[in-house]
């Protein structure tokens, strides 16, 4: 699991480039910084980091992109679903949502009109009043009257006003220090919100003119709780949030900027009885909104007064702003929404056939597509007996019938098949007699286990492995690899084998000294194979009583001598035996330690290369071997062999695979 994981850092390291390396060094800096800057906040450089970080995260989001176009879009099925959701999904949603939010904004907007429409009549209604009142006093107003003085047809107006505006407070000839605050001086009347000592007022003051004089009158309404559970019945809760000027000063809390100027909030007025509306249907959500009233703050320590905003908040539902919208209609007022209720269902309706259709149309073609690659794997399996079914006389329907066709144009090769499979039959025969050239069993060796692996690439095999006991408790271990493939190596590995064993069991003391046997199979390899044939060969013989191994490496790749200090490389021979007459070979010498493993091989286990192109190796093959140094040589020759078909990850083997492990006790 070791060697896979690292295979596979490996695999993506190597996929790295050079952009990579340096957008992945940027993104680790800007990291680094980040945690720098939690202690020290001030870090030279670091806003110039950052954009390049942002560059970075650009760069691999399009990294990513590319991958998954290559990776998630290779199916037909796939490219079909991202194409309807780009061109269909996506552009409904978008307007679904852009619908939705408009509509959200268009309802918000609409109850802040209606509801600053409704501030604007009672401050009308109480404009009114003064006016009334006002024009009553002017009338009474005669050269004989007293003035300041409350006529009776003034007062009874006075409380009639009252009865049909409750809470309003009128006041006859009173309201010039009020108009000086308010305008400096200049006002003849004014009618609007104050923000008075007592609280948040609707305050109108008129002006007439009379034969004794300017008379005033000033008509109050508090803005209340009561006063607001009558303003727009059809909106939902009403809440109104006061502000004062940040500059007069006091207690500091969150603070409403508009322009240069800065307001504190001062109070809430708010409805306490009034409920949201029930819904009248699904559609009918509940939306929120505001309004932004002006008031005059005249308790600012008696000096001049200041515009100050009013914040007014609702919540209200589309069906009672529709009513509302509506009222003309009178009872047809809901008729225009029932209408687009309907539209909106006709357009989910063609929308939901769009998408049945578009279902249908993908189905036909990733089927057509699925059949025809499922006809090429049978036909890659060798079933050209396969047949592509056409439901339908269209297009893809022509490219079926053209694939039947073509399948069964090939059925003339069904006969030459039969041929090469009678000669497979002969080559298994040969791979049956081949067998019989390998130890049919391993050798029983006290303090050694053993275990050998030879794989053919084709029928037969050119590797070659074998043991030998010899007298006086000595073993033979020879692992070779033939040159080329198939038939011709397999009879050259015939013909080694024969000429070992012979040299080995005849001449009683050939085995005393490796380089010298090593020799002696070079010459007959030289004299009775053509030039270009030659062999590699591992020749080592183990003496059980001295623990020692002599071995001869003619060329082959160096087995590995595995113990608790390290890995040795058995290299010490020569070169390759069948290309020259007269070689020199060496022998060299190890003392075996307790523990210790010999791992043997041939080329096959190394050169394996994966889908990009990169060998299995030596490296690999020996970290895996120190990673698994504490199995058993039959599940280390298991595990190696596994190894290296998931490394290639195909069914055949390019080359024959020769594996021989030993461990000793």
């Amino acid at each position: 699991m070791t060697s896979l994981i690292h295979a596979r850092i490996q695999r993506v390291w190597k996929q790295f480039s050079k952009v990579d390396l340096v957008a992945s060094f940027i993104l680790v800096s800007y990291l680094v910084l980040t945690g720098i800057r939690r202690f020290q906040p001030s870090v030279p450089g670091a806003r110039f980091v950052g954009f390049l970080a942002f560059l970075a995260v650009g760069y691999f989001l399009i990294r990513i992109l590319g991958w998954s176009r290559r990776h998630l879009l290779w199916s037909l099925r796939n490219r079909l679903i991202v194409a309807y959701l780009f061109i269909a999904v996506v552009p409904v949603l978008l307007l679904l949502s852009m619908a939705l939010l408009s509509a959200y904004i268009i309802y918000s907007q609409l109850g802040a009109y209606l509801l600053y429409d409704e501030f604007q009549r009672r401050i009308e209604d109480v404009k009114e009043a003064a006016e009334t009142v006002a024009s009553a006093v002017a009338a009474d107003a005669g050269p004989g009257a007293v003035l300041n003085q409350i006529t009776p047809s003034v007062a009874a107006l006075i409380q009639a006003r009252q009865t049909s505006l409750p809470g309003i407070e009128i006041q006859p000839y009173v309201g010039q220090s009020l108009l000086m605050r308010i305008g400096n001086g200049t006002l003849q009347e004014f009618s609007g919100l104050a923000y008075t000592g007592k609280g948040l007022e609707l305050l109108a003051i008129e002006s007439r003119q009379t034969a004794r004089g300017r008379i005033l009158v000033t008509a109050l309404l508090p803005v209340s709780s009561e006063l607001l559970e009558t303003i727009a019945a059809y909106l939902g809760p009403i809440q109104l949030i006061t502000t004062r000027p940040a500059e007069l000063g006091g207690e500091q809390g969150v603070v409403y900027r508009i322009g240069d100027r800065a307001f504190l909030p001062s109070g809430q007025i708010g409805t306490r009885r009034r409920a949201s509306q029930p819904a009248v249907n699904w559609l009918d959500y509940e939306v929120s909104g505001g309004s932004k009233l002006e008031a005059v703050a005249l308790d600012n320590r008696g000096g001049m007064s200041v515009s100050t905003p009013v914040f007014a908040f609702f919540s209200a539902r589309p069906s009672s702003l529709n009513k509302r919208l509506f009222s003309s209609l009178g009872e047809l007022g809901g008729l225009p929404f029932q209408i687009l209720i309907a539209i909106g269902v006709i357009f989910l309706i063609l929308e939901v056939a769009a998408l049945v259709t578009g279902i249908v149309l993908t189905r036909t073609i990733i089927r057509a597509v699925s059949d025809l690659y499922t006809a090429t794997q049978h036909v890659q399996a060798g079933d050209f007996s396969y047949r592509v079914r056409i439901p339908r006389q269209d297009q893809l329907g022509a490219l079926g019938d053209s694939f039947n066709s073509m399948t069964s144009s090939i059925s003339t090769l069904i006969e030459e098949q039969r041929r090469r499979q009678r000669l497979e039959n002969e080559l298994a025969i040969a791979r049956e007699v081949q067998s019989l050239l390998f130890p049919r069993c391993l050798p029983s060796v006290k303090g050694m286990q053993i275990e050998a692996v030879c794989r053919a690439a084709r029928i037969v095999s050119g590797d070659y492995y074998d043991f030998l006991v010899l007298p006086s408790s000595q073993l033979v271990m020879v692992l070779s690899d033939i040159s080329g493939k198939g038939i011709s190596a397999a009879l050259l590995m015939a013909s080694l084998q024969a000429a070992l064993r012979s040299l080995v069991q005849l001449d009683g003391g050939a085995f005393e000294n490796t380089a010298e046997l090593v020799a002696r199979l070079n010459r007959h390899l030289y004299l009775n194979t053509s030039d270009e044939r030659y062999a590699t060969l591992f020749y080592s013989v183990f003496d059980e009583r001295s623990r020692t191994l002599h071995y001869t490496n003619a060329g082959h790749l160096p087995p590995l001598y595995v113990t608790s200090g390290g890995v040795r490389k058995l290299e010490a021979g020569g070169t390759v035996i069948g290309l020259f007459d007269t070689c020199v070979f060496e022998q060299s010498s190890l003392t075996v330690e307790p523990g210790s493993l010999f791992v043997a091989y041939s080329d096959g286990l190394i050169e394996p290369e994966n889908v990009y192109g990169e060998q299995f190796g030596i490296q690999r093959l020996t970290n895996l071997i120190q990673s698994n140094r504490s199995a058993s040589p039959s599940v280390l020759a298991s595990t190696l062999m596994s190894a290296v078909d998931e490394w290639t990850g195909l069914p055949e083997q390019a080359d024959d695979m020769t594996l021989m492990v030993a461990r000793w006790d």
